[in-house]
C-alpha cells in the first residue's frame, strides 16, 4: 500500500464509519489482525456500538505494515456484501454514498413511524439485497426475540448504514407492494428535502417544541472547570468562559435594573447569577463593600447552591455562608449575615428575621436574588419579603433598597385564557418583584438551541382494567365501614353527612379530612360518651383512608403493591393498642385476606398501565442501553410501589431504581432527611447502573439532577411552569417526554398547558417591545393597588389569650394538661412541665434518634390509654434535661370557661400566652415539673 492510499483512507475515514460494521468482515481479515485485536473490535461494538467500533478498526487498520493488507481489505468488503463501500473506496469516489445522506436523514425523521407502522418480515425479502446477509438474519432473529418493533428498529440501523445507491428507490417499491401508508411519507422520487411533515404532526402520538438542555454538564458542575486533573492541581480553579447567551440575560441586572430573568432549565441561570454577583461585588468603591443574599426554597436546592457559590466566590477572596431552617437554631443570624459577603437563605430564615427584629431593615443588602422567583406570591415567604421590600418603597423611605434578580424557567400565566389576561398576570410577577425589566435570549437565540434541545413529547393514552375485582372487595369494604359510621353517628343526632362520592379518589381522601376535623371538636354534655364516639370515628376514618390509599395504588401499580400497602397497615395495627373496633375492622379484612391474595397473584390481573410502562422502557433502553430516566408519580405510596414493580420484574430489573421524595411526613410515611436526598442525587450523578431516578414533585425545582434523555410523567400533570419544569429535567440529546395517563382530561390538560407556554412566550415578547417608562407606570400602579387591597385584608394583631385552656386528645378526648403548664424551647418547641403529664403518655424507643443542635430525639410518646395510643410528639434530651416536646396538631383546645372546642394547626395559630423555658428554674426544681434534670434520672 502506497502512502498516498493510506493517507486517503485516514481522510475518507468518516464514510468508513458511517457504512461499515467491522464484526461482519472480521472473519475475512484474520491473517492481518491478532485474535485480542478482534475481540476487542468485537467488544467495542457490543458496548458502544458499530461506528465506534468501525473506528477502532481503522486504527488497527491503519497500523499495520504487512504487504499486502490493503488489497486484502477490499476483498473482505467485497465478500462481506460491502460492494458499495469497496468500489468507493478503489476510485477514491466517494459521490454515491454521499448521494445516499439526505435519504439517511429523513428515515432518521421518519424512524418513530416506520417502527410502529412497518412488519419488517414483510418487506425485508425486497430489500434484502440492500442490506448484509448477516443484517438479515439478525433483524428476523430480533423480530422473533423481541417483537416486531424492535426489528424495525434494527432494520433501520441497517439501512441507515447501507452503501447501496439503490436502497432508497427499493425500500419505495418494498413498501408500495405492501401498499404501506408509510409509502406515502418515502418520497424519493422528489426528493428527500421536499418531504412535508404534517402527517407526523396529525399522528395520534402528537409532538410538540419542547426544550430541554442537553449540551452542558450538571449546573453545579457547569459553573466552574479545572483546568488539569485534581491529582495535578487540587487548590488550581478556573472559570468557565460564559456563553454570549448568558451574557445578554445578565446584561439587564448588571446595568443595575431590577430583573427577572427567564430561560430555560439547565441553561446555566446559576452562572448568570455568579456573572451578576461578581460584577455587583466589584463595582464598589474602596472603602465601600456590597453585600448579597440568595434565596433558595428548597433545602437541597439551597445546599447545592451554597456548595456553587462559596467554590466560586471563596477563590475571589469573598466570604460565602448559608443558614436554613435545619441549621438556623444552632447559628447567629446577624453575625453570618454582618461577616459575609454572600450569603444563601431558604426564605422564611429572613421573614422572620424581619419579623424579629433580628436583621432590622432589607438595607443591610445590596442584592437580592430569588431563586424560581414564579413563586413570588400571595403569602409565600418570598412575596413576604417583596411585602417588606415595597412598604419601604412606597413609603418614600431614605433608606437604600437592594436590587431585586428574579431567576426562573416559566413566569407562568396563571388563569389567564388569552395573551391580554396573560401579560397581566406577568406584570403583577413582576410588580411583586419590583422588576423593570424581564431578560429572555433574544439576540443569540441559534447559540442557545445549540445548548438546548427539542425533543419529542409523547402522549400515550392507556387503558384500564376491565374487570377490577380488588376494587369491587374494597368497595364493599368501605361501605361497610360507612355503615359502622352511620351506626356512630345516630347517637349525636347524625352530625355528619356520609355523601355519595366515588372511592379510590382525593376527593374522598379530601371528605374524609374534613369529617376528622369536625367529629375531633363536636361536643356532648356526656363526655364519656363524647370521648367513645370521637375515637371511633377517628379509627374508622383512618380505615377508610388507607383502604383508599390502596385503591389509588391499585388503580396506578399493581394488585400485589396494593395488598402490601394493606397488610403493613393492619400489622402495625396489631402492634399497638388493638381495641375493639380495630379488632372487628381487622377481622372483616382478613375475611377477605385469602381472595385478595390470590387475585393479587393472578397474572390475568396486570395492570394494563404498567405493561405500557414497560414497554415504554423496553424500547428506550433497547434503542439507547445508556438511557437515563426520571419517571415522575403523585405520591410516595406509588414512588415505593413502582420501585418495588421494577426490582421484581425481570425486563427491568437491570435499571437498578432508585427514589427520591420530600421532607414532609405525611400520614402513613416519613419524608426523606436532607442528607439522604443528597446521598440519592450523588449515587444517580455518579453511578451508570442506577438508570432510574422514581421522584415525586420535589423534582420538579432546581434540583440539580444529572443529564436524562428519558422523563416519563405517570398520571402526572400540573400547571405551565410544573411542565416546563419536569420536562426541563432531561437534559441529553435525543431526550423524549412521555405522558402516560388513562385519563384523557390530563392530556388536554398537559395540552392547555402547551398552549399556556407559548401564550407566555409571546405575552413576553409584548412586554418587552413595551417603552421603559411606560412598564414602570404599569408596575407602579399595580404595586399601588396591591398595597391598598394587602391594607384591607390585613387583620387587626391578635389578642394575647391570658385564660388557662385545656389540651385534650384528639382521638379520645383524654385531658393531658393546661396551658400554663406548657413552655417555649427555643422559640419553636414547647414542653409540658408538671409530674402529671408523664403519667397521660407512654413512649416508645424512636424509629431514628438523633441530635441536631441541643436537642437529642430519642423516643416518641403516645396517649396512655391503651385503647387511644395517639401520637403526641416525642421524648428528647435538652442540654441537661429529658423533657417531652409535643405536638399542637395532636390535640383539641378546650376552653375552660365556655367548653368551646378548636384544632390549633401549628403552635404559631395558638395565640395563648407562651412562658419561655427557664433552665435556671428548672435545675432548682426538675423533681416538682415532672423534667428528668442532671442529679434526677428516670
Amino acid at each position: 500500500m502506497t502512502a498516498e492510499q493510506r493517507r486517503n483512507l485516514h481522510a475518507f475515514g468518516d464514510y468508513v464509519r458511517k457504512t461499515l460494521d467491522p464484526t461482519y468482515i472480521l472473519s475475512y481479515m484474520t491473517p492481518w489482525f491478532r485474535d485480542d485485536e478482534v475481540q476487542h473490535i468485537q467488544a467495542e461494538k457490543n458496548n458502544k456500538g458499530p461506528a465506534e467500533a468501525a473506528s477502532l478498526f481503522l486504527q488497527f487498520l491503519l497500523e499495520l505494515q504487512e504487504e499486502g493488507w490493503f488489497r486484502g481489505f477490499l476483498d473482505a468488503l467485497s465478500q462481506a456484501g460491502y460492494s458499495g463501500l469497496c468500489e468507493a473506496i478503489e476510485s477514491w469516489d466517494f459521490q454515491k454514498i454521499e448521494k445516499l445522506e439526505e435519504y439517511r436523514s429523513l428515515l432518521r425523521r421518519l424512524q418513530p413511524e416506520f417502527k410502529t407502522t412497518i412488519n419488517p418480515k414483510d418487506i425485508l425479502p425486497e430489500i434484502a439485497e440492500c442490506l448484509i446477509s448477516q443484517e438479515c438474519e439478525e433483524i428476523l432473529q430480533i423480530c422473533s426475540s423481541k417483537g416486531l418493533m424492535a426489528g424495525a428498529e434494527k432494520m433501520v440501523e441497517c439501512l441507515l448504514r447501507s452503501d447501496k445507491e439503490n436502497w432508497p428507490k427499493t425500500l419505495k417499491l418494498a413498501l408500495e407492494k405492501e401498499e404501506s401508508k408509510f409509502s406515502e411519507l418515502w418520497m424519493v422520487d422528489k426528493g428527500a428535502k421536499d418531504v412535508k411533515m404534517k402527517d407526523l404532526e396529525d399522528d395520534e402520538m402528537n409532538t410538540c417544541d419542547i426544550q430541554i438542555f442537553y449540551k452542558e454538564e450538571p449546573e453545579n458542575q457547569n459553573l466552574s472547570q479545572n483546568s488539569c486533573s485534581s491529582a495535578e492541581a487540587p487548590h488550581t480553579y478556573s472559570p468557565l468562559k460564559p456563553r454570549n447567551y448568558q451574557l445578554e440575560l445578565a446584561l439587564p441586572a448588571q446595568k443595575g435594573k431590577n430583573t427577572i430573568i427567564c430561560a430555560p432549565t439547565g441553561c446555566g441561570k446559576t452562572f448568570v447569577s455568579l456573572l451578576i454577583c461578581e460584577h455587583h461585588l466589584k463595582k464598589f468603591p474602596q472603602g465601600q463593600k456590597g453585600k448579597v443574599v440568595f434565596f433558595a426554597i428548597q433545602l437541597p436546592v439551597y445546599e447545592q447552591q451554597k456548595s456553587v457559590f462559596a467554590k466560586h466566590f471563596e477563590r475571589l477572596g469573598y466570604k460565602v455562608a448559608g443558614i436554613s431552617g435545619a441549621t438556623s437554631d444552632t447559628v447567629c443570624v446577624e453575625q453570618i449575615v454582618e461577616n459575609n459577603d454572600i450569603i444563601i437563605l431558604t426564605p422564611q430564615i429572613l421573614v422572620n428575621c424581619l419579623a424579629d427584629g433580628t436583621i432590622p431593615s432589607l438595607s443591610v443588602f445590596t442584592l437580592m436574588i430569588f431563586d424560581e422567583c414564579h413563586n413570588t406570591s400571595k403569602q409565600h415567604p418570598y412575596n413576604v419579603i417583596m411585602f417588606n421590600y415595597l412598604d419601604k418603597k412606597l413609603g418614600g423611605s431614605s433608606d437604600p433598597l437592594p436590587q431585586v434578580i428574579g431567576l426562573t424557567a416559566s413566569v407562568g400565566v396563571g388563569d389567564a385564557k388569552n395573551k391580554a389576561e396573560a401579560t397581566e398576570h406577568i406584570c403583577k410577577l413582576c410588580a411583586s418583584l419590583d422588576a423593570s425589566a424581564i431578560a429572555t435570549v433574544r439576540d443569540n437565540l441559534e447559540e442557545l438551541e445549540e445548548a438546548v434541545y427539542k425533543p419529542q413529547k409523547f402522549f400515550r393514552k392507556v387503558e384500564l382494567r376491565t374487570a377490577d375485582r380488588f376494587k369491587c372487595i374494597m368497595s364493599q369494604l368501605m361501605m361497610e365501614t360507612e355503615s359502622l359510621v352511620k351506626r356512630v353517628l345516630e347517637e349525636p343526632g347524625n352530625l355528619f353527612q356520609i355523601q355519595n362520592r366515588n372511592f379510590g379518589t382525593q376527593k374522598y381522601e379530601q371528605w374524609i379530612v374534613q369529617v376528622q376535623k369536625e367529629c375531633a371538636v363536636f361536643q356532648m354534655p356526656d363526655k364519656d360518651k363524647e370521648s367513645r364516639i370521637c375515637k371511633a370515628l377517628f379509627l374508622y376514618m383512618s380505615h377508610l383512608r388507607i383502604y383508599n390509599d390502596a385503591l389509588i395504588i391499585n388503580e396506578h401499580a399493581r394488585m400485589k403493591d396494593a395488598l402490601d400497602y394493606l397488610k403493613d397497615f393492619f400489622r402495625n395495627i396489631r402492634a399497638a393498642g388493638f381495641d375493639e373496633i380495630e379488632q372487628d375492622l381487622t377481622q372483616r379484612f382478613e375475611e377477605k385476606l385469602q381472595e385478595l391474595e390470590s387475585i393479587s397473584t393472578d397474572p390475568s390481573n396486570e395492570n394494563p398501565k404498567l405493561r405500557d410502562l414497560c414497554f415504554i422502557l423496553q424500547e428506550e433502553y433497547h434503542l439507547n442501553p445508556e438511557t437515563r430516566t426520571i419517571l415522575f408519580v403523585k405520591t410516595r405510596a406509588l414512588v415505593d410501589a413502582l420501585k418495588k414493580w421494577i426490582e421484581e420484574n425481570p425486563k427491568l430489573s437491570f435499571l437498578k431504581p432508585s427514589v427520591l421524595t420530600g421532607r414532609g411526613k405525611t400520614n402513613q410515611t416519613i419524608g426523606m432527611t436532607l442528607p439522604a436526598q443528597k446521598c440519592v442525587l450523588d449515587t444517580f450523578r455518579s453511578d451508570k447502573d442506577n438508570k432510574i431516578l422514581i421522584t415525586t414533585s420535589v423534582a420538579d425545582e432546581g434540583i440539580d439532577i444529572a443529564q436524562c434523555n428519558l422523563v416519563v410523567l405517570y398520571e402526572y400533570v400540573g400547571n405551565v411552569i410544573k411542565m416546563i419544569q419536569t420536562r426541563g429535567r432531561g437534559r441529553a440529546r435525543g431526550s423524549k417526554c412521555f405522558l402516560l395517563t388513562a385519563n384523557a382530561d390530563l392530556i388536554d390538560k398537559e395540552k392547555m398547558n402547551m398552549y399556556k407556554e407559548e401564550m407566555m412566550n409571546a405575552a413576553i415578547l409584548i412586554l418587552q417591545t413595551w417603552d421603559e417608562a411606560v412598564f414602570k407606570e404599569k408596575i407602579h400602579q399595580i404595586q399601588i393597588r396591591e398595597k391598598i387591597i394587602r391594607a384591607n385584608q390585613e387583620k387587626p394583631e391578635p389578642v394575647l389569650d391570658k385564660k388557662t385552656k385545656k389540651l385534650l386528645c384528639k382521638k379520645c378526648k383524654a385531658f393531658a394538661c393546661y396551658t400554663a403548664d406548657i413552655r417555649m424551647v427555643e422559640k419553636c418547641h414547647f414542653t409540658v412541665v408538671g409530674e402529671a403529664f408523664r403519667e397521660r403518655f407512654v413512649s416508645k424507643l424512636h424509629p431514628t434518634p438523633k441530635s441536631f443542635g441541643n436537642i437529642e430525639k430519642r423516643a416518641k410518646i403516645y396517649c396512655a390509654r391503651p385503647d387511644c395510643s395517639h401520637d403526641w410528639g416525642i421524648l428528647v434530651k435538652y442540654k441537661a434535661f429529658e423533657m417531652p416536646f409535643i405536638k399542637i396538631g395532636s390535640f383539641v383546645v378546650e376552653d375552660i370557661a365556655t367548653g368551646v372546642q378548636t384544632l390549633r394547626a401549628q403552635w404559631k395559630d395558638f395565640n395563648f400566652e407562651k412562658i419561655p423555658f427557664d433552665a435556671a428554674e428548672m435545675s432548682h426544681g426538675a423533681q416538682d415539673l415532672g423534667l428528668q434534670g442532671p442529679g434526677n434520672p428516670e
